[in-house]
């Protein structure tokens, strides 16, 4: 008899090959997947054949999953890296398209594989966490928020022996309930909305330690959820009583600002699907073919209310992640700072576009030489100097938002704040991303105030310095 299918298919269409793989060993070993169990352990080739098929009966069996389950444990050679291997394909590839039933099955061994310490049982976790879309308040997103938390909080002393999970978790699900605080709703959300406040607080007050991790981004995803009455007390205690987290290199919130964070951290909040999409757009699509990639891409990820909460995650993603080549960069690949322009103009209701703006300016704010990248810096400048003159409108937009976030984001730090916008800036001229700000400063069409202020972060050298902008990063539409 034929088994259930794992993952959804269209008529006409070829079975996935991973599937495909998992199926056809499931029915070449089916008479062995049955108790009493050999003793004898399998050679590699059949061994590796053997994962397969338990993979795939647990995943469609329900009913024998337990029997599969003690049959793996009773052969496993490697410490469970094989199957664990064959989830994380699976999760990474097609987590989309799998039916309920499997995807049941695939969050539940998840859950037994905690208990053997399996190989890659981290990874497998955040691969999860990854399928877990922002800003989609569908029922199948929501049960997949609460069921992955339940098994993290649930398994809490394995969780805090695995820092990088922790605070992976932290992250994703401070992110989560900025956007399913504002949504009031049924009583499924109210309880999620309860457990992702009790995991962040918890994880904050009693492990700041390893919260501390994320690095400075810990902080602007902070700022998304300070409205909600446990984050209120947590924030006053960052700023006026910091030793109440009991870490002896915290003492101010400076300490977390010069904390680069680890660009991992970005890749959480994009899908592996959604990765691989931009990966091409960004290396692949020449200038002038990229409308019909970037409307294929809205429909595909942008096009359900609340998607706009992601673009702030998609901008630190093109930040502080992709990096192209050398190659790429002057090649006809369309560039970063115009992928993110387009993004901005895709904003529609200011508090997006404003976590927008924050997240192409993070590491301006506290820009060091030392421990940052100036990949990370780089689309802000470009897009101010290539919208100048077509689309100045952006420019002088973003000028007002950066000198806005120097006077007020931290009132306390401004002088920092302003010394290391004048750290980039002049990075960004001493390594030729752009070998003047002359578009900029003598441009009419921005306010004089705003220019007198650039100015003000500029060395002398450069203030009388009036070169052309770099001819390969002409103005091109955005």
């Amino acid at each position: 008899m034929c088994p259930e299918r794992l993952l959804r298919t269209v008529p006409h269409e070829a079975e996935n090959p991973i599937e495909k793989s998992l199926r056809e060993a499931f029915l070449l070993l089916q008479d062995q997947l049955k108790p009493p169990f050999p003793l004898t352990i399998p050679f590699p080739p059949e061994y590796s054949q053997l994962n397969h098929a338990i993979a795939f009966g647990i995943l469609a069996q329900p009913h024998l999953a337990k029997v599969h389950l003690t049959h793996l444990h009773s052969i496993v050679v490697d410490g469970y890296e094989i199957f664990t291997s064959i989830l994380l394909k699976l999760c990474n590839e097609s987590f989309s398209r799998l039916l309920e039933v499997p995807k049941c099955q695939l969050l539940w061994v998840c859950s037994m594989l905690i208990h053997v310490s399996a190989e890659k049982i981290e990874t497998l976790f955040i691969s999860l966490m990854r399928q877990i879309t922002g800003g989609d308040f569908s029922e199948s997103n929501l049960w997949l928020s609460v069921e992955v938390l339940k098994i993290l909080s649930n398994n809490w002393d394995w969780l805090v022996e695995e820092p990088i999970v922790l605070s992976s978790a932290l992250y994703v699900y401070l992110r989560l309930l900025a956007d399913h605080f504002r949504l009031g709703g049924s009583f499924k959300l109210e309880e999620l909305k309860r457990m992702e406040i009790d995991f962040c607080v918890k994880a904050l007050r009693e492990h700041f330690q390893l919260s501390m991790h994320i690095g400075r981004d810990l902080v602007r995803i902070l700022q998304d959820v300070t409205y909600i009455p446990e984050f209120k007390d947590i924030w006053k205690d960052l700023l006026f009583d910091p030793k109440s987290f009991q870490v002896s290199e915290f003492s101010s919130l400076s300490n977390l600002y010069w904390r680069r964070t680890p660009s991992h951290f970005f890749l959480l909040r994009i899908s592996p699907q959604m990765e691989s999409q931009l990966r091409f757009l960004l290396t692949f699509v020449k200038w002038g073919s990229q409308k019909r990639y970037q409307t294929w891409f809205v429909k595909k990820h942008l096009y359900w209310p609340g998607s706009e909460s992601m673009i702030s995650d998609i901008v630190r993603f093109i930040c502080c992640v992709h990096h192209p080549s050398n190659e790429i960069i002057h090649s006809n690949v369309i560039s970063r700072w115009a992928v993110i322009g387009w993004l901005l103009k895709s904003c529609r209701r200011n508090y997006y576009e404003a976590n927008a703006k924050l997240a192409l300016f993070y590491d301006w704010l506290f820009f060091d030489e030392k421990i940052d990248n100036i990949m990370n810096i780089e689309p802000a400048m470009l897009l101010m100097v290539n919208s100048v003159p077509q689309y100045v409108d952006i420019t002088h937009m973003l000028l007002e938002f950066l000198f806005l976030l120097v006077d007020n984001y931290d009132v306390h730090h401004r002088e920092m704040l302003a010394g290391s916008v004048s750290a980039s800036i002049n990075l960004l001229l001493r390594k030729g991303v752009v070998h003047s700000l002359d578009p900029l400063i003598s441009c009419n069409s921005i306010s004089p105030a705003l220019r007198e202020r650039l100015n003000s972060f500029l060395p002398a050298l450069h203030l009388c310095c009036h070169k052309k902008v770099n001819e390969d990063e002409t103005s091109i539409d955005i």
